[in-house]
């Protein structure tokens, strides 16, 4: 009996140990790795498109306080518009209950602020490298004095601020009549990797078109084909895969998209997207044509 008694007592310290070890905060950044392996095709989500809706019953209340400091919730996202730091979250959280209620999707393009109106909307912009997405206030949070916004993994990955944990944004808030399009990623701003003067030379005068169809992992977009150019250049040298330059036509002007690819599927890309965060190069995601 006594021996029972002693396993008994050694099972319940193991299940109190490991019932602590679970909980976590909001702020506890997540790493890449962590999660790298279990997105879906990100090109395939799209922003948040802004609607007119009832605010939550939940994660409005006129003020609330945390960490001993008091939060004033704005009546209307109507003129909002600042710049600060983004961080983002993800497997920890993901599927339980955000502070407006719905479960949290880190694959969702949603984000988390202190004072919005939950319900809101906003356009948030990189501004290291001119990358601009949509997505839904639904949460409450990031709780540091640094930062302003916290981004579902996905809205991160496509900002490009993965890697990084945080980024420099600019976010204003739109309505379902706002005229606003979160334009395609554009990295002209970001500085590219030196390469040797020999594959500079080999740096050709026009991009070659990517192939109808396959699977694609899409580093970048840029409206300079010089630059480019020179990002498959750095990419191919540094991992032997096959790069391609992809131009997409616009009204006044033409985006030249990097990508690495065809590739024999989308496991394979994932992969390859974690080897390239290694060297440096963020926020790359998988397209299926």
């Amino acid at each position: 009996m006594r021996l029972m008694l002693k396993r008994l007592s050694i099972v319940c310290l193991l299940l109190a140990v490991t019932a602590c070890s679970s909980f976590s905060t909001k702020d506890s950044a997540p790493k890449a790795e962590d999660v790298i392996d279990k997105v879906p095709d990100i090109a395939l989500i799209p922003n948040a498109t802004p609607q007119d809706e009832p605010l939550s019953k939940y994660g409005n209340p006129a003020s609330y306080e945390v960490f001993g400091k008091r939060y004033y919730t704005l009546k209307t996202s109507k003129g909002y518009h600042e710049q600060g730091t983004a961080s983002w979250y993800g497997t920890k959280f993901h599927g339980k209950r955000t502070s407006s209620g719905e479960p949290y999707d880190m694959y969702a393009m949603t984000a988390a602020h202190k004072t919005l109106p939950l319900p809101s909307y906003v356009e948030v912009t990189n501004l290291d490298n001119g990358r601009k997405v949509i997505v839904k206030v639904n949460d409450r949070g990031p709780f540091h004095n640094d930062r302003l916004i916290d981004l579902s993994y996905t809205a991160a990955t496509k900002l490009g601020i993965v890697g990084k944990g945080t980024g420099h944004v600019d976010i204003r808030a739109v309505s379902a009549n706002s005229n606003t399009h979160a334009a395609e990623q554009v990295k002209d701003e970001l500085p590219i990797p030196t390469i040797p003067a020999t594959a500079a030379q080999a740096v050709s005068a026009s991009p070659k078109a990517s192939p109808a169809s396959g699977v694609f992992l899409q580093v970048a977009a840029f409206s300079s084909e010089q630059n480019a150019q020179k990002l498959k250049q750095n990419i191919q040298s540094k991992t032997g895969e096959a790069v391609v330059i992809s131009p997409l036509n616009k009204a006044n002007s033409t985006l030249y998209r990097v990508r690495v690819g065809p590739l024999k599927n989308t496991e394979y890309g994932k992969s390859l997207a974690s080897r390239l965060v290694d060297l440096g190069i963020n926020g790359a995601y998988i397209v299926v044509e």
